[in-house]
């Protein structure tokens, strides 16, 4: 296996891996910052660079039962949060292929 491939963004406010600070998101894609993570607060994205997508499981949220795939840095591994595969209310659908990034797994 060689080394990843790492994508950099051009914005003024970028959101990184807090880890080994590979970028993972630009501000403008934010949707919302009220939501909450396993560790605390979390941003909704619309899109995200530099992750892989784990497996989906279906998971009791907050706001009811989603399937769901957790995201890593493409660069060192870490969890940074997890990708919405699909919403069971329909009030939720809007989620359906967003990113969540948790604030603890991130720096701007």
């Amino acid at each position: 296996m060689g080394r990843p491939f790492k994508q950099y963004l051009s914005g003024p406010r970028v959101y990184c891996c807090s880890n080994c600070k590979a970028h993972a998101a630009d501000h403008d894609e934010i949707i919302s910052k009220a939501f909450q993570g396993r560790r605390g607060r979390a941003y909704l994205f619309n899109s995200v660079v530099n992750v892989s997508v784990g497996p989906k499981e279906n998971r009791m949220l907050i706001t009811g039962l989603h399937t769901v795939a957790d995201i890593f840095c493409t660069v060192c591994d870490a969890n940074l949060g997890w990708k919405y595969e699909m919403a069971y209310e329909e009030g939720q659908k809007y989620k359906e292929g967003k990113f969540i990034l948790e604030k603890a797994n991130i720096v701007k």
